[in-house]
């Protein structure tokens, strides 16, 4: 390899190709031609030598050497936005930017923190991702953004976890449902109606039937429905039952009614997660640690969790580690 050939830009446009799958959505991102991202690859595989790219189902995906060189190409580059949010930290901690990925659950209850944040550092970029549990395993598995928020972590082998608040799944029927009445009920007794459930991938929906599961309970007639606002309005409109976050409840739900259903709160965390092997960008560390000093400011005390502490000193002890692998 001709390191010599080697530039910051081709490595951006490699990088950027990666993560889009295509040259045509990367010149977009980039702001070039497509011919000029074509030239760009032709350039970089010729001073690496290898081919680097392959096109598998109209998406272009990196060889084997072309994955090793996007790792390093992400940490070259990665070291250098740090090294900006480093200067941003000297000047005061009141810039930077970093991007935090968020389970579609967790968009009821993070902006409570976001946007306090985001008053108290008005010039610090932040960028949020919103999707099911399944999208956002496979950002932090490209290790796409500096945090992640879920319910039900990924491997924790590979990432450090702090909660931060409590996530009950409760059990909700239209007002006026012949169950909302009752002081207690058998989850069996709803298992006879139709259930509106988010789709596979849901963690609502695999930790529901997971719960269903230990009971030794098996779904009868179910709807599957795109997005927790579609489930509460169509049990509303007596579509069917479901089991959702209590977050997800407005705060006035005159249509709805959480019934008392045995063993129900099904008790579950949001979490933050970060990478073990990422080093965390000073931004991102600063809203860590905004998150556990502000939130219960921002948040109902009873939902309170507050880990935070536990995973700020976690990531001071293994920031050093990092630092030296890096050099």
């Amino acid at each position: 390899m001709n390191i010599r050939h080697l530039t910051f830009r081709l490595l951006q446009v490699y990088v950027a190709v990666v993560r889009s799958g295509t040259m045509s959505e990367a010149a977009r991102r980039l702001h070039l031609t497509q011919p000029t991202v074509s030239m760009q690859l032709k350039r970089l595989s010729e001073a690496v030598g290898e081919p680097l790219l392959e096109s598998r189902q109209g998406r272009l995906l990196p060889t084997e050497a072309g994955s090793e060189l996007y790792r390093a190409s992400r940490e070259v580059l990665g070291r250098f936005d740090d090294f900006d949010d480093y200067l941003a930290a000297l000047r005061g901690g009141e810039r930077g930017r970093f991007s935090i990925a968020l389970v579609n659950t967790a968009q009821y209850v993070l902006p409570r923190l976001l946007g306090p944040h985001s008053q108290a550092f008005p010039e610090v970029e932040i960028t949020v991702h919103i999707g099911n549990r399944r999208q956002m395993l496979t950002r932090f598995e490209r290790q796409e953004d500096d945090l992640y928020v879920f319910s039900h972590p990924p491997s924790l082998a590979h990432a450090q976890a702090g909660r931060f608040l409590r996530n009950p799944l409760v059990a909700v029927a239209p007002r006026g449902h012949p169950l909302a009445g009752r002081e207690r009920i058998d989850m069996s007794e709803l298992l006879g109606e139709r259930m509106l459930l988010r789709e596979p991938g849901s963690a609502t929906r695999m930790l529901f039937e997971s719960w269903l599961q230990e009971q030794g309970l098996t779904l009868g007639a179910t709807l599957q429905m795109a997005s927790n606002e579609a489930i509460r309005v169509g049990v509303a409109s007596g579509l069917g039952l479901a089991v959702l976050s209590e977050h997800v409840l407005p705060a006035e739900h005159p249509d709805i009614v959480i019934l008392p259903v045995t063993g129900l709160p099904i008790e579950s965390h949001w979490q933050f997660i970060v990478r073990r092997d990422r080093r965390l960008s000073h931004a991102a560390l600063g809203f860590l640690h905004f998150a556990a000093g502000h939130l219960d400011e921002c948040v109902e005390p009873r939902f309170l969790s507050n880990e935070l502490e536990g995973l700020l000193a976690r990531l001071a002890e293994v920031r050093p580690e990092l630092d030296d692998s890096a050099n």
